[in-house]
């Protein structure tokens, strides 16, 4: 039987990671499943991350350690600046300098090591919070940026990045998962967890997922505290 082709795909324990996931996995693609532990404030994502890659059957799952927090800029790496709980206009002070920008870089050095030629990310242009790198403009530049960047991209052996869920609404995104298996109780996507994985119920991530499970007509799996 042939091998199935391997991809990288970046998993912070959230709903949209692990939707894409499970997208990816019912592709045919062997999983590689790549989390950061890169300073953030809600550290819960790091152990719902490693559940939702056992659930979905990852071949390896990888943590890399990262200093973001040494920058700081953002309410999620620096405890100064206080996570919003209403709605604000423009960038919020929850986006993260460069954030999907190293985040790809490194899952394009593993993609080259393990010889895989995809990689997965979850971003949305549609139920997102107005970050820069969550943009369609953004990947296709990342992409271009890779293939000129890579042996693998030199040799012929184009990267493709893959955003299955950028055009999708959040209740969308929500039924997706639900028929491909997912167990959204899971996942952490709350701003300012507990360490025990306890969402507030109040931050921009809360109240896009909490409507979300609404427009799908699904009962809300999250533990709030």
């Amino acid at each position: 039987m042939a091998e199935r082709k391997r991809a990288v795909i970046l998993v912070s324990g959230g709903l949209d990671s692990t939707t894409v996931l499970a997208m990816a996995r019912a592709a045919g693609y062997a999983c590689y499943t790549l989390s950061f532990d890169y300073g953030q404030r809600h550290r819960a994502e790091l152990l719902a991350a490693e559940r939702v890659s056992a659930a979905l059957g990852d071949v390896e799952h990888k943590v890399v350690k990262l200093n973001l927090d040494s920058i700081g800029g953002s309410a999620l790496t620096d405890t100064a600046i206080a996570v919003p709980e209403e709605a604000t206009s423009g960038i919020p002070v929850t986006y993260v300098p460069a954030r999907n920008t190293v985040f790809l870089a490194i899952a394009l050095g593993w993609a080259e090591v393990l010889g895989a030629q995809d990689i997965f990310i979850g971003v949305n242009a549609v139920d997102y919070s107005g970050y820069p790198d969550c943009r369609p403009e953004f990947i296709a530049a990342f992409e271009a940026m890779a293939n000129l960047a890579t042996r693998a991209g030199v040799e012929g052996q184009p990267l493709d990045i893959h955003t299955p869920l950028m055009q999708m609404g959040k209740g969308d995104i929500i039924r997706a998962g639900i028929e491909l298996g997912v167990d959204y109780a899971l996942t952490v996507s709350c701003y300012q967890a507990t360490d025990e994985g306890l969402a507030c119920g109040r931050c921009d991530s809360c109240r896009l997922r909490r409507q979300g499970f609404a427009d799908a007509g699904i009962a809300d799996p999250t533990r709030y505290r």
